[in-house]
């Protein structure tokens, strides 16, 4: 037996923020990244707030790919703050370091049985955060992230207001977007996919394939970035149903590692896996029927206008419209012109992170199942 179920309260639309004036409470903590606060982007909540007279703290220490000892803070400001609602404002570090305090929290001593809201107002278009049972913590002394996996951690409610990613840079634009479309094509492909999920995926993929670009072009086309918040959220919600695979499984690594932006690893991976799950190569022609993902990725290829003469055209059509927007955005392709690290330091890595991604709770769900092996190879194919 299966079951779906929607968690999480989504507002959205024209003049969205307004519901944090219907929150009846003692107190707020808010958690926000530093960019956040510098930008004034935290004045669209503080505002209303104050004109309420609704009292609140700031929470601000936060990092990307939180580490432990950043969520010890959080933990202590949360405790001091005595706070029964927490707003995350930000993009997924804000969002998953608000998680995992109130999951920390709610397990201690004095708190049990005590519910603290959580609400989540994504400023970035990708993570789906917002929706997702999941939060990815960071351990930077042994260069590993822990995935927390639990219906607890849930928010309970999710804002999406096209007024706060209005001003995000196109690099960032580039990286989230792309990490969107991750979620949707590894939510759609993955084994414990179902015909709920599928929906979910088809029509975020179909969204990407549309606004993306018109996004990353002009942060004033409203609409485009407006669709791209609902793209993120809908793949949010699939893979938090059926999981993702193994692009994310390897893209953690190289996060940890060699602390390239999440949404960018995912994307320089993304043809590569691909390639991999569908196994196409030059005996492929005789083949007579094609694995179950396969047949998925070129569903997802017609979506966004890729019909071709035959599967294998089509998916090679498909990993070719990946590089094609990643190209058109400016983003790199391998990690040789990222310049993070020596060709010496990634190979000898690359041990170690095919044994951590073969490990990732993520990978467990991917369609095809990898050895070791299959993973440093598409390390050494990404250099």
């Amino acid at each position: 037996m299966k079951s779906f179920e929607l968690g999480t309260k989504i507002f959205f639309g024209e003049s969205s923020l307004d519901r944090v004036l219907d929150y009846d409470c003692e107190k707020i903590l808010i958690v926000a990244d530093p960019f956040v606060i510098k930008s004034g982007l935290i004045h669209h909540v503080t505002t209303r707030l104050d004109s309420k007279g609704t009292k609140y703290d700031l929470f601000d220490d936060v990092v990307p790919d939180p580490p432990v000892p950043k969520i010890s803070v959080g933990v202590a400001a949360l405790i001091e703050s005595r706070a029964d609602v927490i707003i995350a404002v930000g993009g997924g570090s804000a969002i998953d370091s608000a998680k995992a305090m109130r999951e920390v929290v709610s397990k201690m001593d004095g708190y049990s049985g005590r519910h603290i809201k959580l609400v989540a107002i994504p400023t970035t278009s990708g993570t789906g955060s917002e929706v997702t049972s999941f939060s990815v913590i960071s351990d930077p002394e042994n260069h590993t992230k822990y995935p927390l996996i639990s219906d607890s951690i849930l928010p309970d409610e999710a804002i999406l207001d096209v007024e706060l990613v209005k001003t995000v840079p196109p690099a960032i634009t580039a990286d989230t977007g792309m990490d969107v479309l991750t979620h949707a094509i590894e939510a759609y492909v993955s084994v414990d996919n179902d015909e709920f999920s599928a929906a979910l995926a088809e029509k975020s993929v179909e969204i990407v394939g549309s606004f993306l670009l018109r996004s990353y072009l002009d942060n004033n086309d409203i609409h485009a970035r407006s669709k791209m918040m609902c793209a993120s959220c809908l793949a949010g919600i699939a893979f938090n149903h059926s999981s993702l695979g193994l692009n994310h499984g390897m893209a953690h690594q190289l996060g940890a590692k060699f602390h390239i932006p999440h949404g960018r690893a995912n994307a320089m991976l993304l043809p590569l896996v691909i390639q991999y799950n569908s196994d196409i190569n030059k005996h492929s022609r005789s083949k007579k029927e094609y694995p179950k993902q396969v047949r998925k990725y070129v569903t997802l290829a017609r979506l966004l206008g890729l019909q071709n003469f035959n599967t294998i055209t089509t998916i090679r059509a498909f990993v070719s419209w990946v590089e094609f927007m990643m190209k058109e955005m400016d983003m790199p392709l391998c990690i040789s012109s990222m310049n993070v690290c020596s060709r010496e330091e990634y190979f000898a890595a690359i041990p170690e992170m095919a044994e951590g991604a073969i490990k990732d709770s993520c990978t467990a769900s991917n369609p095809r199942t990898p050895t070791v092996e299959d993973i440093e190879k598409i390390y050494i194919d990404l250099w």
